[in-house]
């Protein structure tokens, strides 16, 4: 700058006011730079200090982020966790919905004879039996049980003078559920109340 009034050798303050120009009077008169921080009052020590309280004592905003992020992460996690569940239970549902037909093949073998206890071929059925059993699949409809249309499909009916309500009276299909669930209906056939 040509107008710069400056003595030789002097160096320029960066920020601080030519001599002349508007606000140079109050920088002189305080004798600090124009931030308004005297150099010499800032200490290597101050320095340090004030990031130690920075990273010891996180911000406010900061805490908020930690927060909230704790809380997405707390409900990701249930979510995977439900989804791994129902994701469980329907792998569950398509292997046991395969193996329903051998089960209903050991139970026609059954009743014709051809499970004779001590044979080779009842022992495959019983570990086969127990295996489903341990994924929690339960068997249901037996002769005797009230007949419930939710869970029974009637394929046949016969009249009963001695009973009062329908009746299973003979299990064609064993039902299944899974837990809750159920994978396939019993079908039996139903006694029913009669007149005479």
């Amino acid at each position: 700058m040509a107008d710069d009034k400056r003595p030789e050798g002097e160096p320029f303050e960066e920020g601080a006011p030519a001599e002349g120009a508007p606000g140079a009077d109050a920088a002189a008169e305080t004798g600090s730079p124009a931030d308004g921080i005297d150099e010499d009052e800032l200490t290597v020590q101050d320095i340090l200090d004030a990031a130690e309280r920075e990273t010891s004592a996180p911000a406010d905003e900061h805490l908020a982020d930690l927060k909230r992020v704790t809380a997405e992460y707390a409900n990701y996690r249930k979510r995977t966790e439900a989804n791994r569940e129902v994701e469980r239970e329907r792998v569950t549902v398509d292997v046991v919905k395969g193996l329903i037909p051998v089960l209903d093949d050991l139970d026609r073998a059954e009743k014709h004879g051809d499970l004779v206890a001590d044979t080779a071929f009842s022992t495959i059925a019983a570990k086969l039996r127990a295996s489903v059993e341990r994924l929690g699949v339960k068997p249901f409809g037996s002769v005797g049980e009230p007949f419930d249309p939710n869970v029974h499909e009637a394929i046949h009916q016969m009249p009963n003078s001695d009973i009062e309500v329908d009746t299973v009276g003979d299990v064609v299909e064993t039902g299944y559920f899974l837990g809750s669930t159920l994978l396939r209906v019993a079908k039996v056939v139903v006694q029913v109340p009669s007149d005479g």
